[in-house]
């Protein structure tokens, strides 16, 4: 299970892989040789290490991160994709986590464990994440936008930038904004086979700029002069899906598409359901999308249901929201849907209210609807601002 902890290991001399080998059989047959009658250290020691590697696919996390001090050959092998591609598959999966931010909560998070039902807290420290000297200053001011693939990106409004990091892995980049001032309407954080992409959209007088991070080529790409089809109420954080960043308008509703490789904006020609009060998008990340909409008349939703865009670009219904969830839900956002947001994570597709501290979550594979209990943490009395993160570590996720 994955653990932040407070004192990182200190490094101790090297030592080889053949030494731990030998020392490990040499203290298992000295122990306890009727139990081990076979383990001669000279045959063990010279195990290969494709094979060691193999039973060390079946540790615990915690044990893995131990053992990073104790040779170069296992810090490298913990930090590759291929070794911990086989460690999620086998059996010792990293925990999955829904994070919880609050502006009550200053650089302390609260993490919903999706695989045991714990809750967890943790503080984030960027001051020894940033290279400069004024870090702590610029840590102080910084606020989290978005996660994705085990990487959190931060605003730093102080010096115009952003913040990848890997907490996990304690690495992280520091990207200077293309524009000045330092304003933006809407951020997108993607992941990518090799690497991550930062889809901003800034509205400048008539037009809207678009800037385009791409991890790979460590550089920023411009679109000026976008047709301004988004209006300052549309949802603010766009879908990513089959190359295009999906937005949802106001009233009257509808479905905007930008293609990023042509820099134009499509709308999505099929028309949507009838008598919808809002409506939001989602995207597994892997073909599918979904949305989420209220069902009624004058601004009052009646009902709440899911679709999925279907093969034909037709919107097929999955479910509705169950009729007593529905009333608390339109209740703690008291018909406000401006406050409404939704994320996709392991599985389940999250229904969140920036007022209210639950999560209202579907789990597509068991057709479910169900309420996240709240964080116990959190004091009797809140302020709005909730935001919820999903955060799935991986040491091998680069910024």
């Amino acid at each position: 299970m994955f653990q932040l902890q407070k004192n990182p290991i200190k490094p101790c001399s090297p030592v080889s892989p053949l030494k731990i080998r030998e020392q490990s059989v040499m203290l298992c047959s000295t122990k306890s040789p009727a139990i081990f009658p076979d383990m001669d250290p000279g045959i063990w020691s010279r195990l290969p290490e494709e094979l060691l590697d193999h039973v060390l696919v079946f540790l615990p996390l915690k044990t893995l991160l131990n053992l990073r001090s104790t040779c170069k050959h296992f810090r490298s092998l913990i930090f590759s994709p291929s070794f911990m591609s086989k460690h999620s598959s086998s059996g010792s999966p990293f925990s999955s986590f829904l994070l919880l931010s609050h502006p009550q909560f200053h650089h302390r998070y609260s993490l919903y464990d999706s695989m045991l039902g714990t809750w967890r807290n943790f503080s984030l420290s960027l001051s020894i994440l940033l290279p400069s000297a004024a870090a702590a200053a610029r840590s102080h001011s910084s606020t989290l936008l978005s996660s994705s693939n085990g990487l959190l990106c931060f605003s730093l409004p102080n010096s115009c930038s952003f913040l990848v990091c890997n907490f996990l892995a304690k690495s992280s980049r520091v990207l200077e904004f293309p524009s000045y001032p330092f304003a933006f309407e809407s951020l997108t954080f993607v992941s990518t086979p090799f690497g991550y992409k930062i889809f901003v959209l800034c509205s400048k007088f008539s037009s809207i700029s678009a800037f385009i991070y791409d991890s790979r080529v460590s550089s920023w790409q411009t679109l000026h002069n976008l047709e301004p089809i988004l209006s300052d109420n549309c949802h603010p954080e766009g879908v990513f899906f089959n190359g295009s960043l999906y937005y949802t308008t106001p009233e009257p509703f509808s479905i905007v598409c930008l293609d990023l490789e042509s820099g134009k904006w499509k709308r999505f020609g099929n028309e949507l359901p009838e008598e919808l009060t809002f409506v939001r998008l989602v995207s597994d990340g892997e073909g599918k999308l979904y949305m989420i909409g209220g069902i009624g008349r004058n601004g009052i939703s009646k009902m709440m249901k899911l679709w999925k865009l279907g093969n034909g670009g037709n919107w097929v219904e999955v479910e509705s929201l169950p009729e007593m969830m529905c009333k608390k839900f339109v209740s703690v956002c008291y018909h406000n849907y401006e406050h409404v947001y939704c994320l996709w994570h392991q599985g389940m597709i999250c229904v969140c209210c920036y007022t209210w501290p639950e999560i209202l979550y579907y789990k597509v594979s068991r057709k479910t609807w169900h309420w996240l209990p709240k964080c116990p943490s959190l004091p009797d009395k809140w302020s709005c601002g909730f935001r919820w993160f999903s955060f799935i570590p991986e040491l091998c996720a680069s910024v």
